[in-house]
């Protein structure tokens, strides 16, 4: 089962104009436990000490899954994560020659001795320890082989391997994953970002590959345009991949609107898996079809995510949708005087571009 971990409470904070207090991040770290995330990656400590005393607060809730802290690879960024008492974390290099170039001058030599020097103090301290490739996804897959075999020599955990901005697709990305999987090095964790809106599938496709866990944000939360949504992930996951993940409705649906409002980011109606809007079906054939059964146009059920279904009376309504909701207010209508109010209901709602309520349905109806 590939795991989850969820990064909403720091490559989602790092989203610009967003900022949690103490009280939102205790709330969306329980939320994410109660959703069925794996693993938690909840901040930077070397950010100074109240980043530090909202981690702290955050290993004081005693969830029982492993709770991890971002840090460059330097032993300044470890030892403020020592200090806070994790026991796991991730260092991040620069893997890429342009991010080497502006990070270490080009000095690959310098940057592996940095990294030996970090990785063997915190694994001489007893943390889990993901080495976190930065911009791995512009590098070189020989490369990535030569520092993961590195790592692994250190002995490291994972490596984390990141699509920095965005720019893989997911054949690219399966085969990379693939490549680099098949060295049976390290774990490799997938890290993606969403500039090209291909940040889950990029995630899914790594998985696909073998990867072994994938980083998320609550509403793909995070820098230009985010991250792999953690919501997509999850579902895809249990109906896609057939994992057995329980899933809590409510605590989902809490997730999401606690994340949006502490984030003020509005979910869009449209947006998979919790979007308001993404259960509502107009179209006449598709509302003939989901009275029928109701799998007929959905992929899962709305309660699955704490949505509910709705037919809209709108301009592609068809005669089942307006039988659907007289019927369901008592009447007894004919499908005859039903198609006989049709091009009228497409008028309105055309003119006043709004969909119809099911009173003034009735009344156009009866007047009819």
């Amino acid at each position: 089962m590939a795991l989850i971990n969820d990064t909403t409470l720091r490559d989602g904070e790092q989203a610009p104009y967003v900022a949690f207090n103490t009280k939102e991040k205790l709330l969306i770290a329980e939320l994410l436990y109660e959703c069925g995330v794996d693993e938690l990656e909840v901040g930077i400590p070397a950010m100074g000490s109240k980043e530090q005393t909202d981690l702290k607060e955050i290993l004081n809730l005693n969830l029982p899954i492993q709770i991890m802290s971002w840090n460059r690879a330097t032993m300044g960024d470890l030892e403020a994560s020592l200090s806070c008492g994790v026991k796991a974390v991730d260092l991040s290099i620069p893997v890429s020659d342009i991010l080497i170039d502006v990070k270490f001058k080009g000095d690959r030599e310098r940057l592996f001795r940095n990294l030996e020097e970090v990785v063997s103090v915190a694994k001489e301290e007893g943390l889990f320890v993901c080495i976190g490739g930065e911009d791995a996804s512009r590098a070189d897959n020989g490369f990535l082989a030569e520092l993961m075999s590195f790592g692994k020599e250190l002995g490291a955990d994972r490596f984390r391997y990141c699509d920095t901005v965005g720019i893989l697709t997911p054949y690219r990305t399966y085969e990379n994953i693939a490549q680099l999987g098949a060295l049976n090095l390290l774990d490799i964790e997938m890290h993606t970002h969403n500039d090209f809106g291909m940040a889950t599938a990029n995630s899914i496709a790594g998985i696909e590959a073998g990867a072994k866990s994938a980083n998320t944000t609550v509403i793909g939360l995070g820098e230009r345009a985010g991250n792999a949504s953690f919501e997509q992930l999850l579902m895809s996951l249990t109906h896609q991949f057939g994992e057995k993940r329980e899933i809590n409705p409510e605590k989902l649906k809490a997730l999401v609107q606690t994340v949006a409002k502490a984030s003020n980011r509005p979910i869009a109606t449209s947006s998979p898996i919790v979007g308001e809007h993404i259960f509502s079906h107009e179209s006449g054939i598709h509302v003939s079809g989901m009275i029928r059964s109701q799998s007929a146009y959905e992929a899962f059920l709305p309660e699955e995510v704490g949505l509910r279904r709705h037919f809209p009376i709108g301009k592609h309504s068809g005669s089942a949708t307006l039988l659907h909701h007289l019927k369901g207010m008592g009447m007894f209508p004919t499908k005859e005087r039903v198609q006989a109010i049709l091009p009228k209901v497409r008028a309105i709602v055309t003119k006043r571009k709004s969909v119809m309520s099911g009173e003034e349905l009735k009344e156009l109806y009866l007047c009819s």
